[in-house]
């Protein structure tokens, strides 16, 4: 066949992207906004790279955080712009295109990032990486390029100021692609690239919210996550310094809340109950691990444990060993304390109510905090309205252990001061009449309470 350098591939090059396909660096970090041509400027990044890699065999991806997704998003351009070589081959089902000098080009999903483990690879592009399991780079993407030195890129928009804007900014001690010398830094804004007819912006800006254009089309980290149920709660902790560094009180016992995983990730807060609210000091999540490997990572913390709250299901008895995680807990030295059967909605509400009374370790719950900023419900594209039921992904975990957290903890505010009853107090109108500040429903909870000798 002819020499892979000899292979023209007409691809029609944006100026906008002309630095990114001439960097040098190892890492490189894309922030563009929507129709910018980010996916397609990447493709053949990588088309380029199975082609003209010096080594055996070279291996190139692109991972979605979704496998559907990468098929949907990228799939179509990969064979569009890998049809011009001579010889190449196309796999459907695994979704991936052969080159006759031994490289290849293939897609996968972030949502089974374990599937990736052991494989090598030479160039890989993670699109959307807000939207990913923040392990899926250090635990998985990083170690197969170790062998080869090989490059990766990341790309996407803003959701909020999550890992992808910790990796392009910085944040606690990490200098961020736009300030390290290694690292290539390339934000496109819809208003400065002239990529979209300026008349189509002013109607995407007409029908869309302030902070929907300004995340999606000038690459705003700053605007809240759409959808997000505890993105503004969590803002407002911060602004209270209620995150930080949290002290274990060794007077009171750490309680945790789990959410148990049958072969799927299992996770775990652990909080104190104070006068003022909680304090959470610490965060576990792990996956495809027994029970036992649980408690022995609790056991190695070496707190002074109270109770585990864990959901009803818990009752469910296994196949094959005949019983429930309960008494398999109860087995392991553990304490679990079962949680009625509660609707989702219900205990997001819980939380909801909870977060202005939590404080969060910043560092040991670094990565539960990130789920929690990015736990959102999904938009129904066809109705247009947000559905009822929270976006099923790797945010689900942590997020329900939190929700059980809040659901369980007011069962241990017994020893915590109740709140007095307030007094009537009147107040004189501009005419001088006397008026009530209580509403009737303060009137009704006063009666409910002394009704139960509260």
């Amino acid at each position: 066949m002819a020499r892979a350098e000899q292979v023209v591939i007409p691809y029609d090059e944006r100026g906008q992207f002309s630095a990114f396909h001439d960097r040098k660096e190892r890492w490189a970090c894309v922030v563009a906004h929507r129709r910018a041509g980010k996916t397609v400027a990447c493709v053949n990044d990588l088309i380029r790279a199975a082609l003209t890699c010096d080594k055996e065999n070279p291996r190139a991806a692109y991972i979605a955080p979704l496998h559907v997704q990468a098929k949907d998003v990228a799939w179509s351009y990969v064979k569009q712009f890998s049809s011009f070589v001579p010889g190449v081959q196309v796999n459907e089902s695994e979704l991936r295109v052969d080159f006759p000098n031994g490289g290849r080009v293939r897609l996968y999903g972030a949502d089974n990032y374990d599937r990736m483990r052991g494989i090598y690879l030479d160039a890989v592009v993670l699109d959307e990486y807000a939207d990913m399991d923040p392990r899926v780079w250090p635990e998985v993407i990083r170690p197969a390029l170790s062998d080869r030195q090989g490059w990766a890129t990341f790309i996407g928009t803003p959701k909020g100021r999550n890992a992808f804007f910790e990796l392009m900014h910085g944040g606690e001690g990490i200098a961020g692609a736009v300030n390290d010398p290694n690292w290539f830094a390339l934000t496109l804004r819809a208003s400065e690239t002239g990529l979209v007819a300026q008349a189509e912006l002013e109607d995407a800006r007409a029908m869309m919210t302030a902070e929907q254009y300004a995340q999606e089309y000038e690459c705003s980290f700053d605007a809240a996550i759409l959808g997000a149920y505890y993105g503004s709660l969590i803002a407002d902790a911060e602004r209270d310094d209620r995150i930080g560094e949290q002290p274990l009180d060794p007077a009171l016992p750490v309680h945790c809340a789990w959410d148990l995983g049958i072969g799927d990730s299992t996770a775990i807060w652990f909080f104190q109950v104070a006068p003022g609210g909680l304090r959470v000091i610490d965060f576990y999540e792990n996956h495809g691990q027994p029970l036992s490997h649980y408690a022995a990572e609790l056991a190695s913390r070496e707190y002074k444990y109270g109770l585990d709250f864990v959901p009803h299901d818990a009752m469910a008895r296994e196949l094959g060993t005949g019983r429930s995680r309960l008494e398999t807990l109860i087995g392991l030295k553990r304490k679990p304390k079962l949680l009625p059967s509660q609707r989702v909605e219900d205990g997001i509400n819980a939380a909801r109510v909870s977060f202005p009374r939590i404080w969060f370790d910043a560092a040991k719950c670094k990565f539960g905090l990130e789920a929690l900023r990015q736990y959102r419900t999904e938009f129904d594209e066809k109705a247009k309205v947000f559905k009822n039921t929270p976006k099923h992904d790797w945010t689900s975990h942590a997020a329900d252990a939190f929700r059980y957290m809040c659901m369980g903890w007011k069962e241990l505010r017994a020893d915590l001061p109740k709140e007095k009853p307030k007094n009537f107090t009147y107040v004189a109108d501009a005419s001088g009449n006397l008026k009530s500040t209580w509403t009737m429903n303060d009137i009704i909870k006063r009666k409910e309470r002394a009704r139960k000798g509260l």
